[in-house]
């Protein structure tokens, strides 16, 4: 038996997050015997999926949280890259800091170092400049640019070419089954009730703040109804206190971390996600597979919707249009079975073209730079690149 290629792959921690189910959705079903994944954390302390990860034989690094101002940081930074020359390819998931690693990856020989963006925007803290200034660094230390929407490539790297990789699913574990939905309906004490559900991070991004304004108005007018948020994060109990002020605790359930979301998206009736900005927005193509009607703010990208279930609103409207909006989609009551998809998201055949890149790439037959422009070339049986614009998979 041959030896597996092994990926380091850069994240800040391995919870369970969007980036990080869609790096194990991959993990899952690759062939393990021949491409292998390897994690540098950021992080301390045991993550939601390391527990997965050490039992497919990934092995799991940690550094201390990424600051590029301290020495400390760096050096072991450098150390790392210096102790584990056995890396071939490094896949960095840290949006605009992806910079760091990818540069001490290249002084110390990595040939394959990959910067794969997840997001279309960054909170406006006092951490902003520092992350524009760190993007513009990442096309002169990475090889390959990965994103995982049309939007995200062009916020994070320009006008360089990128691939946009598809945040894909196993789309038979979410297909609605109308048995799966009662049993967990009545195992949450909501069997009659009117359902609206989001999951997602307490985190800005999500906009949580004004969910809870439009739940709000939609239990004003329909007392049955009930939020089921599913996620965890920094701004929960700030929400939590908000709910409190509203006088909806008993309207909003906080479910906190699950293991169940394919089951729980199928007992929601509609899925609402008002983001800032996402990457993608991988929950919302979680709850179309399921057939729930969804309604997203208009700065989700386009490749998000899959499906015909969605309804797009400008977060310029009030709390009270989204709020008829939800109401709306749950009186047209369409059928949840026989989903059309508009396009491949299913996760076997798009891993075998990530697990054929990785082969590809680290065989280093088909590497070719041409001046100062990255031009990936490509065997023609993987129908690879010659990009001269954003393909996508």
């Amino acid at each position: 038996m041959t030896t597996p290629i092994r990926v380091l792959h850069v994240v800040t921690h391995m919870n369970r997050g969007g980036l990080e189910t869609m790096i194990m959705n991959y993990y899952r079903h690759i062939d393990r015997n021949k491409v292998q994944f390897d994690f540098l954390t950021h992080r301390d302390g045991e993550k939601d999926y390391d527990g997965e990860i050490e039992k497919y034989g990934g092995r799991i690094y940690h550094l201390p949280p990424l600051n590029p101002f301290s020495k400390n940081y760096l050096n072991q930074l450098d150390q790392f890259f210096d102790q584990h020359r056995e890396y071939k390819i490094v896949h960095s998931h840290l949006d605009c800091m992806s910079a760091y690693p990818l540069k001490a990856a290249k002084k110390y020989g990595v040939p394959v170092r990959i910067a794969h963006s997840h997001t279309t925007s960054q909170k406006k803290d006092i951490k902003y400049w520092i992350k524009l200034y760190s993007k513009r660094m990442i096309p002169e230390y990475a090889t390959d640019l990965f994103a995982c929407s049309e939007n995200a490539g062009r916020w994070m790297f320009g006008k360089e070419k990128f691939i946009v990789i598809k945040n894909a699913i196993d789309t038979k574990k979410y297909i609605y089954n109308e048995d799966i939905a009662r049993i967990k309906r009545k195992e949450l004490g909501i069997s009659e009730r009117f359902v609206i559900g989001h999951v997602g991070s307490f985190n800005y991004p999500k906009n949580h703040e004004f969910l809870i304004d439009i739940f709000e108005k939609v239990w004003k007018k329909r007392r049955d109804s009930i939020l089921m948020l599913v996620g965890i994060g920094e701004l929960e109990e700030k929400i939590k206190e908000k709910v409190k002020k509203r006088n909806l605790n008993e309207a909003v359930l906080f479910l906190g971390l699950r293991e169940d979301v394919p089951e729980l998206l199928q007992a929601m009736d509609v899925f609402v996600f008002p983001s800032l900005y996402e990457g993608l927005g991988i929950a919302a193509i979680e709850a179309q597979v399921s057939g729930a009607p969804c309604l997203l703010s208009d700065k989700i990208p386009a490749e998000c919707q899959v499906t015909n279930l969605v309804t797009t609103l400008s977060l310029n409207e009030n709390a009270q249009i989204w709020g008829d909006s939800i109401i709306r989609l749950a009186n047209e009551k369409k059928p949840r079975s026989n989903i059309l998809l508009k396009q491949n998201i299913d996760i076997n055949e798009n891993a075998k073209w990530l697990q054929n890149f990785y082969i590809m790439q680290s065989a280093g037959s088909n590497r070719r730079f041409c001046g100062a422009k990255r031009t990936r070339c490509g065997a023609s049986g993987l129908n690879l690149y010659l990009l001269k614009s954003a393909d996508t998979l």
